[in-house]
């Protein structure tokens, strides 16, 4: 009797069904991770513009001067050019030395129900940094 040697080709079933199931996980894993990281992008774009609307209320509230801030004493607004749309505060506390106070603005918003917000604190001294350019020094 002679025995003839059978060529093997392909792969089982059982060997197709467990590369499936590590490709399927993979996969799986690498989406889950994609969409971590937009989220994560996402969030981060809100905080830049946080941050960039404190810095532009800083600089209108230094050129403006302390002291017109300090008569209307608190000042507040929306920002709807960006969704979600941001709500900003901001606040004086005079320091009890000469001319110091310290300027808190907050900025907040809500994204998918849950509420977030920056806010910063800084010292100013109660004279302006604007100078007219009509005005000379003598």
């Amino acid at each position: 009797m002679v025995r003839t040697k059978r060529n093997k080709r392909g792969f089982t079933l059982v060997e197709t069904i467990t590369a499936s199931a590590i490709l399927c996980g993979a996969v799986l894993t690498l989406v889950a991770i994609t969409t971590q990281s937009l989220t994560g992008i996402r969030l981060n774009r809100q905080y830049e513009i946080a941050a960039s609307l404190i810095d532009k209320q800083l600089s209108l509230l230094d050129y403006v001067g302390i002291d017109e801030f300090i008569e209307v004493g608190r000042a507040e607004g929306v920002l709807e050019d960006f969704e979600p749309g941001y709500h900003w505060e901001a606040s004086t506390e005079y320091q009890g030395i000469d001319s110091l106070y310290l300027v808190t603005i907050t900025v907040s918003w809500i994204e998918r129900n849950r509420p977030y917000t920056v806010s910063v604190e800084t010292m100013l001294n109660g004279v302006s940094t604007y100078v007219n350019a009509g005005t000379e020094q003598e």
